[in-house]
């Protein structure tokens, strides 16, 4: 299954970096590949300046080798030895109505314990509901499809509780769908292929209805400081960062991950009434978006 799921993952690559370039109209993805001196390597690919991407990347890796000690005791599984493969991605366009994304599929070994993990979730500044409720839709009608093995409401339930900033709390965006842990059997991998060529439905359709508005500079200013949240929940609770960090994977392609603008700024509150107040006082709260 390693095999397969890694052919996969390499074609998924290739697929999501089609759509997005046809959404985006002008950039191009660069590509660098890599080798991680433990085993095994990647292929990174990473667009900027685009006329919609500001900066995103769609990675893929596969590794192998031996977790610390320390390390393997938080993974399921036994002994040291893992494998791992997946794509991840994230994408933050310029414009502040366009909304930033993630989405992450991967498969991995450790020991005699093999499994699936993944998701994908939406972090808007402005929301449209039109935007969030599409993107609710396309992931709730492949975790049907694939009833009772997937159940939409569990994923959903674990995408708001894992994108949770603790020390904010708040949530990061308006959710998706999450999983992790998921026994890798036939069944499951099945999910997995058709949620992940899901991903350009769920986005691509909302940079269309949005990347041709206009925005004020006032909006540019509430989106940097908001990619703020993005960082914080990046470097403290991912675990993707956090494993490819432990792994001795690539920097520069964990890392691809993070906005290239961000403003911090002392005890910022926006203006009650305010749509930057709306997103944290309405639209961050979990809601069963998908029956609206």
């Amino acid at each position: 299954m390693h095999a397969r799921a890694t052919e996969f993952f390499r074609g998924l690559q290739d697929r999501i970096c089609a759509g997005l370039e046809k959404a985006d109209g002008s950039a191009r993805f660069r590509e660098d590949t890599w080798e991680r001196p433990g085993g095994g390597g990647g292929r990174s690919r990473v667009i900027a300046d685009g006329g919609v991407i500001e900066k995103g990347g769609v990675n893929f890796s596969e590794v192998h080798g031996e977790f610390s000690p320390e390390f393997a005791k938080q993974i399921p599984g036994d002994g040291l030895k893992f494998t791992a493969a997946g794509v991840s991605l994230v994408i933050h366009p310029r414009s502040p109505l366009v909304p930033t994304v993630h989405a992450n599929f991967r498969f991995l070994t450790h020991g005699s314990k093999a499994w699936f993990g993944g998701g994908a979730d939406l972090t808007p500044y402005y929301p449209f509901k039109e935007d969030v409720v599409h993107f609710h839709k396309v992931w709730k009608r492949v975790c049907d499809k694939h009833s009772p093995l997937v159940n939409h409401a569990k994923m959903k339930h674990e995408c708001d509780e894992y994108f949770f900033l603790k020390h904010r709390g708040e949530a990061r965006g308006v959710g998706g769908i999450f999983f992790d842990y998921a026994d890798a059997t036939e069944p499951m991998f099945d999910f997995v292929r058709e949620a992940a060529d899901a991903f350009v439905e769920s986005y691509v359709p909302i940079v269309e209805r949005r990347k041709g508005l206009a925005y004020t500079p006032e909006q540019r200013f509430f989106q940097e400081v908001r990619r703020g949240r993005y960082v914080e929940f990046n470097l403290v609770y991912d675990r993707g960062t956090i494993f490819g960090l432990k792994t001795d994977g690539r920097t520069e392609s964990i890392l691809m991950s993070l906005p290239p603008v961000v403003r911090y700024l002392y005890d910022y509150r926006p203006a009650a009434g305010t749509p930057e107040a709306e997103l944290t006082d309405y639209w961050l709260k979990p809601k069963d978006w998908a029956a609206m």
